[in-house]
C-alpha cells in the first residue's frame, strides 16, 4: 500500500524528469493525467476540438516549462487541473467574446454567467475524482442509484452513522465546488513564459 507521501515524492521526481528533458516522463505524466486534463476542459468548453487544443497546450506548458511547478505547493494533479481550468476559462471567455462581438445573441452578463457555470461544473467534476473512493462510492450510491442512508449502508457493508458520515463529508467537499478554486488547490499558477 502507498504511503501518505508517496504522490508528493512522484511528483517531486516528475518535475526533475521533465526539468532533465526525459521525454519518458512525459509519457507517463500524459498516461496519469490525460483523461483528467481533457475532461475538465471539456466540461469548460463543452467541445472535443477545444478540449484536444487545451489538452495539448497544458503538456506542452508542463514540457517547456517544468519549474513553474512547485511540488511544495501542493500536488501535481491539483496544479494540472488548476493550469487546465484557467486555460479553459480563457478559451471559453475569448470565443464566447469573438462571438459576442460579430453579432451574436447575448450580453457580456450571460457570458460571465455561462462561464461561471462551466466553472462550477468542472470544479465539481475535479473535487468528485479527487475525493477519496470510499466518500466517492456513497455519493455515487445516493445520488445515481437514489439510495438512503441506510441502503447504502447495506450497500457498502458500512455501519448506518458510517455511512452518513461519508455523505455528509462528500457533500460538503462537493458544496465548495463554488470556491474560485477547486478544494485544496494550490493558488494557480502563473504566467508561463
Amino acid at each position: 500500500m502507498a504511503t501518505m507521501d508517496a504522490p508528493p515524492r512522484w511528483d517531486r521526481k516528475m518535475q526533475q524528469r521533465l526539468a532533465h528533458g526525459e521525454a519518458a516522463a512525459l509519457g507517463e505524466l500524459y498516461d496519469r493525467f490525460a483523461s483528467l486534463v481533457h475532461g475538465l476542459a471539456h466540461r469548460v468548453l463543452g467541445d472535443e476540438r477545444g478540449a484536444d487544443g487545451i489538452t495539448r497546450e497544458v503538456f506542452l506548458q508542463l514540457w517547456e516549462n517544468p519549474e513553474a511547478y512547485d511540488p511544495q505547493q501542493g500536488p501535481l494533479r491539483s496544479w494540472m487541473a488548476a493550469l487546465t481550468h484557467r486555460l479553459a476559462v480563457q478559451r471559453l471567455r475569448a470565443t464566447e467574446t469573438a462571438a459576442l462581438a460579430r453579432g451574436g445573441e447575448g450580453t457580456t452578463e450571460d457570458l460571465e454567467r455561462k462561464v461561471h457555470q462551466a466553472s462550477v461544473a468542472a470544479r465539481a467534476d475535479y473535487i468528485v475524482q479527487a475525493m477519496p473512493a470510499p466518500l466517492r462510492a456513497a455519493l455515487e450510491l445516493a445520488y445515481f442509484q437514489r439510495r438512503d442512508y441506510r441502503q447504502t449502508a447495506t450497500d457498502l457493508g458500512v455501519t448506518e452513522d458510517e455511512a452518513r458520515r461519508r455523505l455528509r463529508l462528500g457533500l460538503q467537499l462537493l458544496s465548495t465546488a463554488h470556491d474560485t478554486r477547486p478544494s485544496g488547490t494550490p493558488p494557480e499558477p502563473g504566467p508561463l513564459t
